[in-house]
């Protein structure tokens, strides 16, 4: 008997965990910009969870909710040193969103590799709040509870944070403006064109590689059209021959992924708004690039074998 009803409630917690796991991911993730660092923070909201009296938990998904928040606070705040020590530019870590365009959230909102970037400028309970704020729609309440302080404190939290990307960041564009502005983006850098790199580029374009410091990128951002655009001219016969380029997204936006003999190099993403591209941000480093090269691999098998699921069931009906 005693058995059964371990068993039984080792099931129930399974359920309630997996029932809130892609909103823990999403959490976790949006705090760190790191899908690495999110699903060990995931697996150990696991551990915790399987290891806690659960008979006195009243609502799993928020003692979930709450666990996951706090482990990727502690998480960031020593990944904040680590990335001190950082080679060059840090850039969040892309994840495929053609699945799950909201990633566990109730809204899509801070999942933008911009918004992620700049949020990392922020201390790591104030990203927390204006991500539990601005992505999940947690009461503020329920917030302050998570962060262990007041309402008060968590309300300025989010308005500096909100304050802090509106002066950073201008509103961005559609979609489909966005993809065709990096269309032409890559196609003059592609073949060189300094007239239509310096139309397409705002005045005080950034350009940032996340490299870690393995391949030959730019170990400080680029700032400014005439240095951007200069800089991109100048790497455009070494760069671009013998390479392609597959659309995809990333974050929920437009991105290019460049691969060259098969491999993939680079993710181009930007941030574009009614001026123009206002950040580059080539992703290089293949720690950030192999696992959103396979997620995308992944989620094309899934797809390939949906499809031939019904087509072989017809097959064997007839």
């Amino acid at each position: 008997m005693c058995a059964g009803h371990d068993a039984d409630s080792l099931e129930q917690a399974t359920r309630d965990f997996m029932a809130v796991r892609p909103r823990l991911f999403g959490i976790a993730y949006r705090v760190l910009g790191s899908a690495a660092e999110a699903e060990d923070i995931v697996q150990e909201a696991w551990l915790r969870w399987q290891n806690t009296d659960r008979a006195t938990v009243r609502e799993p998904a928020a003692f979930l909710a709450t666990v996951t928040t706090r482990l990727a606070i502690n998480c960031a705040q020593s990944a904040r040193v680590r990335r001190e020590s950082y080679v060059g530019p840090w850039l969040p870590e892309p994840v495929d969103t053609s699945t799950d365009p909201q990633l566990g959230a109730e809204r899509a909102e801070v999942l933008d590799m911009a918004v992620l970037f700049l949020l990392e400028k922020l201390n790591p309970v104030e990203r927390a709040a204006y991500v539990l704020r601005e992505a999940f729609n947690y009461p503020y309440k329920q917030i302050a509870d998570i962060l262990e302080t007041s309402e008060t404190n968590t309300r300025q939290a989010v308005s500096r944070a909100r304050k802090h990307l509106s002066a950073e960041r201008r509103a961005p564009v559609s979609s489909s403006d966005h993809r065709r502005l990096l269309e032409a983006f890559i196609t003059a850098a592609q073949t060189g064109d300094l007239a239509a790199l310096e139309q397409l580029l705002t005045a005080d374009v950034v350009s940032y590689a996340d490299s870690e410091g393995k391949r030959g990128a730019a170990k400080i951002p680029v700032v400014g059209r005439p240095h951007v655009s200069k800089t991109l001219v100048a790497y455009s016969p070494r760069f671009w021959p013998q390479t392609e380029i597959r659309w995809v997204e990333a974050n929920g936006r437009p991105a290019a992924l460049v691969t060259a003999r098969g491999n993939a190099v680079a993710l181009v993403t930007a941030d574009v708004s009614e001026r123009g591209i206002e950040r580059l941000m080539w992703v290089v480093s293949p720690a950030k690039l192999d696992p959103y090269v396979a997620s995308l691999e992944e989620a094309a098998l899934s797809a390939a074998s949906a499809s031939e699921r019904p087509a072989a069931g017809r097959g064997r009906s007839g």
